[in-house]
């Protein structure tokens, strides 16, 4: 594996003191033989995990998921978003309001609850939780600039960190000739998780079924995330291993401080919050602000793992103390192993866009006359593998581009939610002039579950005739009248 090394100067700290780290930048190209990561077999009705291929050897070792660039640096509230004692794995606890920090863009939360889902089905031991890929996210892009994606999970513009040209950062040349990055010259972190072209070429993922392996797509670059997380046989719920993964990702402790700092919070609760509109991050490890409190971006000597801490007495000893307790030759280190998720076996909650299987459309006829308003409205019901309804699945219903009917305000595309009997219901459709079939199609933003309604425009018809002209109509013996013009009316 040819690799690349530089050194980067990462800034932070309340008094201007800049620390500087030395970090490797992973290899700009795999060597051979290495594995494609599996797919997740979740586009259409596959199920979970089926299919899943050997992840690529060495993942997440050696380099850096985002080849050490600039972060955000934020931090959550003192207070946390749920309340003292709510268990934060509790799925049937709906969230819906709380701090603006703990809100979490719906396509975006929608993209990383998928990719646990798939992980978990295809590697279970790893124990990757949702809430470990939205930390990163949170330090990564700011949850995508605050969910600015479109309904497939694409970004809106692309998210790109700095050159990697070695100039206060890691040196990494052009791997991919700019078709991700657009960058000919350097390598770039891209997307909402921020991978470099390299390290994306090897994990990329099409986890939202559209064909391709976009690293700007949130569907996309999440699942990449937690296959890259859990390689090399990484349990996450040992701390060991979970840190080990955050700083295969960013090889800082600062960086693995901050997101371990937001995955608690959310692990505590969130709420989702509609795209765009989430809270954007505004510190990052590459900008200078003096009221930041100084957290080394490497250990300093001697290091923290090696320094004894000393061991304060137990109030209530087990044993009766002897007049002169002995000095304890070695004191005692703190638990590490501790779990910080459930054991496996835990249930998941999977999101109602990945329990749909089917849409299925309406039977109600949709017609109306030119210039009114259809009878029927545009339904689908949303159902899963087993044919049961899917309550809270977000369906578009979009007009064929032919047609002059239009939605309210005029509007060729809505998108509604399924209600408790999976029925998605379209507002009112109202006929323009067109006298003429046309195809109204549903789908469910992020899959490849579409159904066609046929409608119908027909010409309004007259309930009566009435004579146009009054002037008296005469004719001689054995001849016709002259012509009678009529017209028809409502």
């Amino acid at each position: 594996m040819a690799a690349q090394f530089g050194r980067r100067l990462r800034r932070g700290a309340t008094s201007g003191a800049i620390v500087a780290a030395a970090v490797a930048a992973l290899a700009a190209s795999q060597g051979p033989g290495a594995l494609p990561p599996p797919t997740d077999n979740l586009s259409g009705d596959s199920a979970i995990g089926a299919g899943d291929a050997t992840t690529p050897h060495g993942g997440g070792d050696g380099g850096s998921a985002t080849g050490d660039s600039p972060y955000y640096t934020d931090l959550p509230p003192l207070n946390t978003p749920n309340a003292p004692g709510v268990a934060p794995t509790a799925p049937t606890v709906p969230i819906v309001t709380g701090p603006a920090e703990a809100g979490i863009p719906a396509t975006v939360l929608a993209a990383y609850r998928r990719a646990e889902a798939s992980v978990r089905a295809s590697d279970p031991s790893c124990n990757l939780p949702w809430q470990l890929l939205a930390g990163i996210g949170k330090v990564e892009s700011g949850q995508a600039r605050g969910g600015r994606v479109d309904g497939n999970g694409t970004t809106l513009s692309p998210i790109l960190g700095p050159a990697l040209d070695g100039n206060g950062f890691a040196l990494i040349q052009d791997t991919d000739r700019g078709a991700f990055d657009g960058d000919t010259t350097h390598d770039r972190a891209v997307g909402p998780m921020q991978f470099i072209p390299s390290t994306w070429a090897v994990w990329g993922q099409d986890a939202n079924g559209d064909g391709k392996k976009d690293p700007n797509n949130i569907y996309d670059a999440a699942q990449a995330a937690g296959m890259y997380l859990c390689a090399g046989g990484r349990n996450l719920a040992i701390k060991a291993d979970l840190d080990r993964a955050i700083l295969s990702y960013n090889r800082s402790t600062e960086y693995l401080t901050t997101v371990l700092t937001w995955f608690e919070y959310y692990g505590r609760g969130t709420h989702t919050v509609p795209d765009g509109t989430g809270q954007l991050p505004v510190d990052r490890s590459d900008r200078l602000r003096p009221d930041r409190p100084l957290r080394p971006t490497a250990p300093t000597s001697p290091s923290p793992s090696t320094t004894p801490t000393p061991d304060r007495p137990s109030p209530k000893p087990t044993d009766p103390a002897p007049t002169t307790p002995p000095k304890p030759t070695e004191p005692t280190k703190p638990p590490t192993t501790e779990p910080t998720r459930p054991p496996v076996g835990t249930p998941v909650e999977i999101p109602p866009t990945l329990r749909v299987a089917r849409l299925k459309p309406g039977t109600a006829a949709l017609t109306a006359v030119t210039e009114s308003t259809f009878a029927q409205a545009a339904t689908v019901t949303a159902v899963d593998a087993a044919g049961r309804p899917v309550a809270g699945v977000s369906v578009r219903f979009e007009l064929a581009a032919t047609t002059d009917a239009r939605f309210p305000a005029g509007a060729t595309t809505v998108t509604v939610t399924s209600d408790a009997r999976g029925v998605a219901k379209a507002p009112a459709l109202r006929a323009g002039v067109k006298a003429e079939p046309f195809t109204i199609r549903a789908s469910v933003p992020g899959r490849s579950l579409t159904a066609e309604l046929k409608a119908t425009v027909e010409v309004r018809k007259a309930d009566a005739l009435a004579r146009v002209g009054d002037a008296a109509l005469t004719a001689t013996t054995g001849a016709g009248y002259a012509e009678v013009t009529v017209e028809g009316r409502l």
